[in-house]
């Protein structure tokens, strides 16, 4: 049976159906639904089962750990064992909003939640959608990106429906999404805090606000045999149909690069897609180009990456050539995503 879709906005909530959404969580269903960072897939954090359906439902590893939303601050207390005064801090800042906290988890908290860890991770959305859901379907809400799993996150609803319209029971219809890149993930079940996944709050602005903190070395982590302590480590994500390589270099040496490459494998047959700018779109001389934003505006390079790659799986394009974003304050998290999509293959130009 195909998800009913439910659309609204955040002016304009449609209360009936968010009860009817939250029904369907308490009861062990699966309902997709909008944040601010992408769209979630959500299940009822406490149950087993439900925990069980989501890694079903999206294909995805069981040991691949899921995010626990809450809609309350004071929810945190009841499913951690314990909150560090740094992670507090953290929280009165920037929650709700676009960062999740790994914390030592409370015994209520089922490991079929946590991928088997001890530690759960946490957030607090800043969408008034997500947040009436979550209160509605009993206050902890489990969810991962609402697509299949390795494929690019979805920031409209009908990247939910083409992923998994036939595999849950509601979408709620919010729009695109306002930020496209999840949240960024920080462990506090250590003495420094670790970012285990960079997002719209940067490493900087997380020092600012607790002095020390590090980025995680195991980012790029491609060993199977290591445990991912938190979602996205270990695996393949984002990934497009096509091949894609990342093409790093001065600008003109990349457009140089790209367009040589695009000759070549036009004249073996192949569809291209190239990823570009609004300063480089133009100058290109073959295949399917598209300007996922501007460098100067860098938060629009991060709302379009996954639309973008998720257009030319549309366009049946066979490689895809994008150029490197290594922009000031997005940039660590732009290229982890697009990176991951690559499966680390870059062309030096």
């Amino acid at each position: 049976m195909r998800a009913e879709v439910v659309a609204m906005d955040a002016e304009h909530l449609d209360m009936e159906a968010i009860r009817k959404a939250g029904d369907i969580l308490k009861s062990g269903g699966l309902v997709a639904f909008p944040t601010e960072t992408v769209y979630g897939l959500g299940g009822n954090a406490l149950d087993p089962e439900a925990s069980r359906k989501i890694y079903a439902a999206k294909g995805r590893p069981s040991d691949n750990p899921l995010i626990v939303h809450i809609a309350d601050i004071d929810k945190l207390d009841e499913i951690t064992s314990g909150v560090p005064e740094k992670a507090r801090i953290l929280a009165e800042k920037y929650w709700p909003g676009p960062l999740t906290m790994i914390l030592n988890k409370a015994d209520i908290v089922p490991k079929e939640t946590t991928g088997g860890l001890e530690s759960v991770a946490v957030r607090f959305p800043s969408d008034r959608i997500a947040q009436e859901l979550i209160r509605a379907g009993g206050g902890f809400v489990a969810a991962p990106s609402a697509n299949t799993s390795g494929r690019p996150s979805p920031t409209m609803s009908e990247h939910v429906e083409e992923d998994l319209g036939d595999a849950i029971d509601m979408i709620i219809d919010g729009g695109q999404v306002g930020i496209g890149l999840e949240s960024t993930i920080v462990d506090f079940t250590e003495e420094i805090p670790v970012v285990l996944r960079p997002g719209y709050i940067s490493l900087e602005m997380l020092q600012e606000t607790l002095g020390e903190v590090r980025m995680d070395k195991g980012l790029l982590i491609t060993d199977s045999k290591v445990r991912p302590k938190a979602p996205g480590m270990k695996y393949r994500h984002y990934a497009p149909r096509a091949d894609l390589s990342i093409v790093e270099g001065s600008e003109e040496d990349v457009i140089a690069m790209i367009n040589r490459l695009t000759e070549e494998a036009e004249a073996k047959g192949e569809k291209v897609g190239i990823i570009a700018t609004d300063e480089t779109e133009s100058l290109y001389v073959g295949g399917d180009v598209r300007s996922i934003g501007s460098r100067e505006e860098e938060e629009t390079i991060a709302h379009h990456l996954y639309e973008v790659l998720r257009d030319f799986d549309s366009d049946d394009v066979n490689v895809i050539y994008s150029e490197a974003f290594y922009t000031p304050r997005m940039g660590q998290a732009i290229m982890n995503r697009l990176l991951k999509a690559a499966g680390h293959k870059i062309i030096k130009a």
